[in-house]
């Protein structure tokens, strides 16, 4: 079979796949007693009703069905959506201090008010993404207010990129992680790649000038603080002034980075990063696929000294790595990487895709074992990376056929 048909048989698969995660989540995770949506279901599938909802996981429940909405127009993923986005202003939006508050009890009283800007950078996302299928101004003001908040408070302009984290008032706080396996660093490669992603959503609606400029910035913080240029592999944790303050490299995050600065190079439509980006892009992807992918086709989690890998393979960098193979294909034309993304894709079909009760095992051992203490929906267990991929993917097949 050539590359074409696999490409095929790949969108075909994939568009089926998004269908069954989001009538998951449809089917399960409705909070009707109490207001939007359940925080907690565990991977003996459980329902824990009475679980904290995190803003992570509800602003990507609105990103995910207001970008399948798009892709589709079926009407129950934009009354998810809606859903979502009412249960956000409701309950998750400070409208004493503005931001994002980061977690709340199961009745939407707050639990922890601090300003993750991780929580805040995925509200621009998923606003973004709404206001293109509902022409809502007041969600578009809403992340234009939430991005100006991020540049008031979080952008240093002493040393360039952003800080991590503020107390509800916008004030300094001691603990800046986003979980405890987290070191607690001023700056990340987690928090500044997805504000790179928020404000490459946010310029396809609202294409402002300013935002450009910050765009191009971090793209540059990317390619010359981040990068490890004699590994194709990024940095993850750092000081106030970029003094690299980890040995770890996290596989999924160099992949999903790889696609997400060319995304955004080619956002903002500037020649000069573009070219930059292709190239480092697709050596990130050669490294993946010489470094991180196991013998059944599947995504290691990371490496440790630059030796010691973690053979786990959880659920999101399955995902990601479909979209970054399809990406370093489409901009090379090399098909070993089509070939990795159909391998990807067999190993998330044999291990990763609950074909019981549904949705993603969080993460399975090298042997392909599923760890049962994960959850199936969490604060961190959420819809988003794998119907990104879903959705990603067929787009991208259809462009390359």
């Amino acid at each position: 079979m050539n590359v074409s048909e696999n490409l095929k048989m790949l969108a075909a698969h994939m568009d089926m796949e998004l269908n069954n995660i989001l009538n998951y989540w449809i089917s399960n995770t409705i909070d009707l007693n109490n207001g939007g949506f359940y925080g907690q279901i565990d991977g003996k599938g459980i329902l824990h009703p009475g679980a904290p909802k995190g803003s992570v996981l509800n602003t990507r429940i609105l990103w995910t069905f207001a970008a399948a909405y798009k892709y589709k127009k079926d009407s129950r993923y934009l009354d998810m959506a809606k859903r979502a986005k009412e249960y956000i202003f409701n309950y998750f939006i400070d409208k004493k201090y503005g931001g994002i508050f980061w977690t709340l009890d199961y009745k939407g009283k707050v639990l922890e008010p601090k300003k993750q800007i991780y929580a805040i950078a995925f509200a621009i996302y998923a606003f973004s993404e709404y206001y293109k299928i509902s022409g809502d101004r007041n969600v578009l003001t809403k992340a234009i207010e939430l991005y100006n908040l991020i540049e008031k408070y979080s952008f240093d302009s002493n040393y360039d990129g952003y800080f991590e984290a503020f107390s509800r008032e916008w004030n300094n706080i001691d603990d800046l992680r986003l979980s405890d396996k987290d070191a607690n660093e001023k700056k990340t490669m987690n928090t500044h790649l997805h504000i790179l992603e928020a404000y490459t959503s946010l310029f396809k609606v609202w294409p402002d000038d300013r935002l450009k400029i910050k765009l191009e910035g971090l793209i540059h913080i990317f390619l010359y603080k981040i990068l490890d240029k004699t590994s194709y592999s990024f940095n993850l944790f750092f000081d106030e002034k970029w003094n690299i303050k980890s040995d770890v490299y996290s596989f999924g995050h160099d992949i999903e980075g790889s696609w997400l600065l060319y995304e955004a190079a080619k956002t903002i439509n500037n020649k000069s990063l573009i070219n930059k980006v292709t190239e480092v892009s697709i050596s990130i992807a050669e490294n993946i696929l010489k470094n991180a992918i196991d013998n059944d086709g599947g995504l290691f989690n990371e490496i440790k000294n630059k030796r010691v890998v973690d053979t786990d393979k959880h659920w999101w960098p399955q995902a990601e790595a479909i979209v970054g193979f399809l990406n370093a294909f489409e901009i090379s034309a090399n098909e070993k990487f089509a070939e990795a993304a159909f391998n990807v894709w067999n190993f998330i079909n044999k291990y990763i895709i609950d074909k019981t009760k549904g949705e993603w095992f969080f993460r399975v051992n090298k042997e392909g074992m599923v760890y049962k203490n994960e959850d199936k929906v969490g604060l961190w267990k959420c819809p988003y990376h794998n119907s990104r991929c879903c959705i990603e993917a067929v787009e991208r097949i259809g462009r390359l056929i």
